[in-house]
């Protein structure tokens, strides 16, 4: 089992913190999945008909996480948390891209309801996960490239593994070692608010629907939370 734990000190500067952490064990990710597919073009769908708009910067959901970013250094509107960057490109461009059948999953999830999402490959981590304070010394290559190493600034939050950093200014960019393909069949699905009093509802509801677009093609799947407290948990 992989244990994911809160660090002290990002509990205590960001208390009303929830993650929900959403474990698929034997996911199938070479088969089709229609419903995936739907929710997909169900949301470009009312985009373009002008019923819906993803979360910006105006929003309490997305502004939450911009004071976020500001409070361990980061400038969110040049390295933006992920659900505000995928929901500028979809409104951008009116649509979602097309990844993996659990990747598009998670990424309809985290636009629909405006809340962070990202996933690991627990097959490619080793040891246990934390989200801490990075002191500059770590490394971490970026979802995509290969051959990049970078190290996080002192003080920027991310989440970690005995190897490396799985994820830079805590949602903005994934590694490239854990990423999500389909033929990954152990993974953990992250959802995320440092919101919860105003938005744990939604959280609950996001995890919720995931764990429905992820049912028919994995063989379990199970919904961890983790916050200040309960700051650690084992998936």
């Amino acid at each position: 089992m992989t244990t994911f734990r809160i660090g002290p000190a990002v509990a205590e500067a960001f208390p009303d913190t929830l993650v929900v952490i959403v474990t698929a064990t034997g996911l199938r990710g070479h088969e089709p999945w229609p419903a995936t597919t739907a929710a997909l073009q169900d949301l470009e769908q009312q985009l373009a008909d002008g019923v819906w708009r993803p979360a910006d910067e105006s929003d309490p959901r997305i502004e939450a996480w911009h004071t976020a970013y500001r409070a361990f250094g980061t400038n969110p509107r040049r390295i933006r948390p992920s659900v505000d960057a995928l929901g500028r490109r979809m409104a951008k461009t009116g649509a979602l891209p097309r990844i993996n059948p659990a990747v598009d999953s998670y990424n309809t999830v985290s636009v629909r309801h405006g809340l962070p999402a990202g996933a690991f490959d627990l097959d490619h981590v080793t040891g246990d996960v934390e989200i801490r304070h990075a002191d500059g010394t770590e490394t971490f290559t970026p979802l995509g490239a290969a051959d990049t190493v970078e190290h996080p600034k002192p003080g920027e939050v991310v989440y970690t593994d005995t190897t490396g950093v799985l994820t830079r200014h805590w949602n903005h960019r994934d590694a490239h070692r854990t990423r999500v393909t389909e033929k990954s069949t152990h993974v953990a699905f992250l959802l995320e608010t440092v919101a919860a009093t105003r938005d744990g509802h939604l959280l609950r509801t996001a995890a919720d629907e995931l764990r429905t677009l992820l049912g028919p093609h994995c063989e379990h799947s199970t919904a961890h939370y983790l916050g200040p407290a309960r700051p650690e948990t084992a998936v």
